[in-house]
């Protein structure tokens, strides 16, 4: 009778409590888990049972470098481990989401960091040996590109391979390899003038994550990649490639609904719903899409015309280069909010 009366089905609604409460918790009397962790790209929090992670390089459009893939794939992993988590957002601090991958570093200095993570010295994502790899005069090994290209984009991934629901928070610009995170995630909500677009395909890139035909499908995917344009915010939610768009006056107070909505969710029924899902999304092949993508961005760096990109910008400025790249669309001065690419 006593195990009767305990039962959770004695509770109003107890399926509606967390992993960790309950007298029959596995994780009765255990300690929570560990919160020292520092990130050089983001800050990581837990808020009751929302994860938040929020990129965190304002000065420089949140733009992406070698530690950006590592700190997301180990904050998501944190928020995946932890039972009092049922929902991850992500966001940017400051005036966009993401602007994409560093110029300053990618293209004016060649790959060039200084005081990079001790982690990679060595590696095939070494900015030293990669930077010799886009030597416009040297030879370059396409397979080197990809070994730090993929960990671009497996970091990202993490995102989409989760157990537990993304939402990506987008406002000012999601813009280039910004998109390639955002794309990943299971939600996408945005502000109604945020610019989310890959304007690299001009020159200079392709979408490494590949994800743009698997979101919008094959003729808007196309739209988009075939010209460099970018969507606003509304766009995107007319589109379907954001759930919601808002004012973005009135952008965290509805993320917040959601997020919290979500939360109140039972996290295993997230978790067998979300993978549900994601089943079909990856029978359509993302991991083929995410390969293919990631060797042609490769590739659009070593073409003649992508070596002019990076010389030109090494030589003037990115900011210059962009310029010239953008032009002739009649859209420069709107691709200047991020400041990266």
């Amino acid at each position: 009778m006593s195990d009767y009366e305990s039962h959770a089905g004695q509770r109003p609604a107890a399926w509606y409590e967390n992993w960790t409460e309950g007298p029959e918790s596995p994780w009765r009397d255990r300690p929570d888990p560990s919160a020292e962790r520092e990130y050089r790209t983001l800050t990581y929090e837990r808020d009751g049972r929302i994860a938040r992670i929020t990129f965190d390089r304002p000065d420089k459009g949140n733009a992406i470098t070698p530690d950006t893939p590592v700190d997301l794939a180990h904050a998501v992993e944190r928020a995946d481990l932890d039972p009092r988590v049922h929902v991850i957002l992500v966001s940017g601090r400051g005036k966009g989401f993401c602007g994409g991958y560093d110029l300053d570093l990618f293209a004016e200095r060649g790959f060039a960091s200084a005081g990079g993570s001790d982690e990679v010295t060595g590696t095939a994502v070494d900015p030293i040996a990669q930077a010799v790899n886009h030597n416009p005069w040297g030879t370059w090994d396409p397979m080197l590109d990809y070994a730090m290209m993929s960990r671009f984009n497996r970091g990202f991934a993490s995102l989409l391979h989760a157990n537990k629901p993304t939402v990506a928070k987008l406002h000012g610009f999601a813009v280039a390899g910004g998109t390639d995170i955002a794309l990943y995630s299971d939600q996408i909500i945005c502000a109604d003038d945020t610019k989310i677009g890959y304007p690299p395909t001009r020159v200079w890139g392709i979408p490494a994550a590949g994800m743009w035909a698997h979101r919008l499908g094959d003729q808007r995917a196309k739209r988009l990649l075939f010209t460099g344009d970018c969507l606003t915010g509304k766009q995107a939610a007319e589109w379907g490639l954001a759930v919601e768009s808002w004012p973005a006056d009135e952008l965290d107070a509805r993320t917040e609904a959601l997020v919290e909505r979500i939360a109140r969710m039972p996290v295993n029924q997230l978790m067998m719903a979300k993978l549900a899902l994601n089943s079909s999304l990856l029978a359509q092949g993302v991991a083929t899409s995410g390969m293919v993508s990631t060797v042609f961005d490769g590739i659009s760096r070593h073409t003649r015309e992508g070596y002019a990109f990076q010389l030109r910008s090494a030589t003037v400025g990115f900011r210059e280069a962009v310029r010239e790249r953008d032009e002739p669309f009649g859209d420069h001065k709107r691709g200047q909010a991020g400041d990266q690419d």
